[in-house]
């Protein structure tokens, strides 16, 4: 594929990805609305349990890493339970 075929191609997946609220008569907000609620609510809790898994078997391994993982998982998963928190904040904040 060349870089004008990439490009033309990146351009239209974008342009289909703005238009797909319009089409399914859907305002921008509420389709923001069901990402946000689609990602805090399964896919970032998911993330951050399985840093804490990858970072509780580097510990019991023994990888040398392990004390760094751990504290890198931690940091981790407080932002993402604490995410919807954040959000509240930012929304409260900006209003």
């Amino acid at each position: 594929m060349s870089k004008n075929n990439q490009y033309f191609f990146f351009i239209m997946i974008l342009a289909l990805l703005f238009a797909l609220p319009f089409a399914a008569h859907a305002s921008v907000e509420s389709s923001l609305m069901g990402l946000k609620t689609v990602l805090l609510g399964s896919i970032l809790p998911i993330c951050a349990v399985l840093g804490l898994g990858f970072a509780a078997f580097s510990f019991f391994t023994g990888n040398p890493m392990a004390k760094q993982h751990l504290i890198y998982a931690v940091i981790g998963s407080v932002i993402l339970f604490g995410a919807q928190s954040i959000v509240d904040l930012i929304q409260r904040t900006v209003r």
